[in-house]
């Protein structure tokens, strides 16, 4: 089983979800509270007091101006996480205080640092600038896995299965039978995958939000950012078309699949997922039609996902797989999410 990689930025939310009021979550084992302040800024610290523990989202515990107040004991936290009040007494323990967690908002998600918070380098959260884009329309959710979140990586590494899981929505027999190309910049921490279809079927999830008929032209992109997060560019046109050598591409419609993969603990995931397209952008129906089918797409995977765990769960250790050329994308994926987990160990390992 892939370990969980720590020491690495995590999604934690959409920005929408965070509003001035409680919001808990779980990260990579940690549970954690949120709220955004009355200023703006979102705060996240650990959701457990620090004297009985008693979980600080759990009612009634409250939110009073911009300090938590713990409905076990009376514990009240400022928004840097220092304990500002204690019952019965005026001196406040030095070790009263919940240590912040990490965080950057940018491009419409939450991101929180989970590890060693002097390891966090806010330049290294990935960006997905479509989602927050006014030349792109999103439409978005996210859905509980019942499973380790290395079965979603691998699943959305190789889009084979899209041919026999998803025939309806996005699926045609084009995309089992048109061979990958893989590309790993171990400097970039970047896995690309590229499946580019000159001639096929176009699934209803297109055909019907862009008015293509007949047969198109498909490429499917990939860019892995491990551990969290998962780029699709997603490019569909008339049979024959290519870009102009400027870069433009007036003939196609660009949809960008995003997805931030985020363990929720060893053997459950929460699975962001978000559709930005180029086209239609004032189309509400469209709108719905997306979101609609995508989640729908989503379900799928998670259905036979949490399938896939179980029956790994159940297996005896050193059980040994089968792979073939399409998953040269998910075993590299798998390398560098081994070589992260290994890391923070190596690190704090005297030579």
């Amino acid at each position: 089983m892939t370990e969980i990689p720590r020491d690495q930025w995590y999604v934690a939310a959409y920005s929408s979800e965070i509003g001035h009021e409680l919001f808990a979550r779980t990260i990579c084992g940690e549970p954690i509270l949120f709220w955004r302040t009355r200023s703006g800024p979102v705060t996240a610290v650990p959701d457990r007091c620090v004297h009985r523990r008693f979980p600080l989202s759990q009612a009634p515990s409250r939110l009073v101006d911009d300090q938590v107040v713990c409905g076990y004991h009376g514990f009240t936290y400022a928004s840097d996480g220092k304990c500002v009040a204690v019952p019965g007494q005026s001196r406040i323990p030095r070790t009263a205080r919940l240590l912040p967690y990490p965080l950057v908002e940018q491009d419409s998600f939450v991101w929180v640092f989970i590890g060693d918070p002097a390891r966090a380098d806010a330049s290294l959260v990935p960006r997905a600038p479509y989602l927050d884009s006014p030349v792109h329309a999103t439409v978005a959710g996210m859905e509980p896995l019942r499973a380790r979140f290395s079965l979603l990586v691998d699943n959305l590494l190789d889009l084979s299965h899209e041919t026999y899981l998803h025939g309806g929505y996005i699926g045609t027999p084009e995309v089992a039978a048109t061979p990958i190309t893989t590309e790993v910049d171990d400097e970039a921490g970047i896995v690309y995958v590229s499946r580019h279809m000159d001639d096929t079927e176009c699934p209803p999830f297109y055909a019907r939000s862009t008015g293509l008929q007949g047969r198109i032209t498909r490429w499917q992109d990939i860019e892995y950012t491990p551990p969290c997060l998962y780029i699709l560019h997603s490019r569909v046109a008339p049979v024959g078309s290519v870009p102009n050598p400027d870069g433009t591409d007036p003939d196609a419609f660009h949809v960008e699949v995003v997805y931030a993969i985020t363990p929720e603990t060893e053997n459950s995931t929460h699975d962001f997922w978000a559709v930005a397209r180029d086209f239609a952008l004032e189309d509400q129906e469209v709108s719905t039609f997306l979101a609609e089918s995508n989640r729908t797409v989503v379900l799928q995977d998670v259905a036979a996902l949490d399938v896939l765990e179980r029956v790994i769960a159940a297996e005896p250790d050193g059980y040994q797989e089968l792979s073939i050329n399409i998953d040269t994308g998910g075993l590299a994926a798998r390398r560098m999410l081994q070589s992260m987990a290994r890391a923070p160990q190596a690190a704090s390992t005297p030579s």
